[in-house]
């Protein structure tokens, strides 16, 4: 009756990846860090949420936005 080895935690894996499919436990996982991204953001103080020079509102600096931009023209 003690803790659980490592084949037991492989066991209930693959039954849950069987009930549920791979899909929707990706699916859940996205979903639940979006939720703690938008956690953390708003029990950040307020003058940490202002934005920091050269940066926008998805946080990526300025240099990275312009190489973004350039990526996808060519």
């Amino acid at each position: 009756m003690g803790a659980f080895s490592i084949w037991h935690w492989l066991v209930v894996l693959i039954i849950v990846m069987l009930l549920f499919g791979t899909k929707r436990l990706r699916n859940v996982g996205s979903d639940l860090g979006a939720a703690l991204r938008g956690f953390r953001e708003s029990v950040r103080p307020a003058d940490e949420k202002s934005a920091a020079p050269g940066l926008d509102p998805n946080g990526r600096t300025v240099d990275t936005r312009v190489r973004d931009r350039s990526q996808s023209r060519a």
